[in-house]
């Protein structure tokens, strides 16, 4: 893997369908960093995640993003990718007749990492075990007939092989039962490393009982309005996000 490099997000803006959602967001992911981004539904979160992966619904209409330096809001999707971001879906989409091995293995090649097909293979499969998985998966039509939980796992998949340099995790505990949330989550404590910086969105604490932030961010209406250390996640838990509405009332009113 090639060295770690700096998510920047300075001021953010972004509209949907002419409608505004993000108001001016903030946030620096560095490599080697877990940073979890909570917040209620409906605060922008996910509207976050596809504005990074360049979605062409999400229009930017003020601040930037750099990652590593380069300016992240100029280039294409497929160029975002090639530069080292990741997107972990939410809601992943069946590829009927393109099974999983392709579809990583061409992944690959558009993105410069071709290898030996024994490489390949030898690594694929090494994923698939990591993840508690049967090898058959990989002769599997992409998410086609697979469960939420193997959908997610696919996606963990395909981040062990392609080895971004930024994770943007969207809501990856979404629908998915306890034990497929540990599985997913060991396959995210066994990626990291100094060279891999990971954003976890989430509304939920419980996959975070499991990867470990360094780093917590509340987003509400657009901003994040706290960041804290990992004892965030845990005063969410006792207290959900009304006392973080509260404190952030005057300040929108103002």
């Amino acid at each position: 893997m090639e060295d770690g490099i700096t998510l920047d997000i300075d001021d953010l803006q972004a509209s949907v369908e002419g409608k505004q959602i993000l108001r001016g967001l903030t946030l620096r992911v560095g490599p080697g960093e877990v940073h979890a981004l909570m917040g209620p539904n409906g605060s922008g979160k996910s509207t976050l995640a596809n504005t990074l992966a360049g979605h062409p619904r999400y229009e930017v209409i003020g601040g930037s993003v750099t990652l590593g330096g380069q300016d992240l809001l100029a280039l294409r999707p497929d160029e975002r990718a090639r530069a080292g971001l990741f997107l972990a879906f939410q809601y992943p989409v069946e590829v009927p007749g393109v099974t999983v091995a392709n579809f990583i293995h061409s992944a690959l090649k558009a993105r410069g990492r071709e290898m030996p097909f024994v490489e390949f293979r030898k690594r694929l499969l090494a994923g698939i075990r990591l993840l508690e998985w049967d090898d058959d998966v990989a002769k599997r039509y992409l998410n086609e007939g697979f469960s939420g939980g193997e959908r997610k796992r696919n996606e963990m998949l395909q981040m062990a092989l392609l080895e971004p340099r930024i994770a943007i995790m969207d809501e990856t505990d979404s629908g998915l039962d306890i034990d497929s949330i540990k599985i997913v989550s060991n396959g995210v404590n066994s990626l990291r490393g100094d060279q891999l910086g990971i954003l976890v969105i989430t509304h939920y604490e419980r996959i975070l009982r499991y990867i470990r932030p360094d780093r917590v961010h509340v987003m509400l209406d657009g901003r994040i309005v706290r960041s804290e250390g990992p004892e965030l996640v845990d005063r969410i838990e006792r207290q959900g996000y009304d006392w973080l509405k509260e404190e952030a009332a005057p300040k929108a009113g103002r």
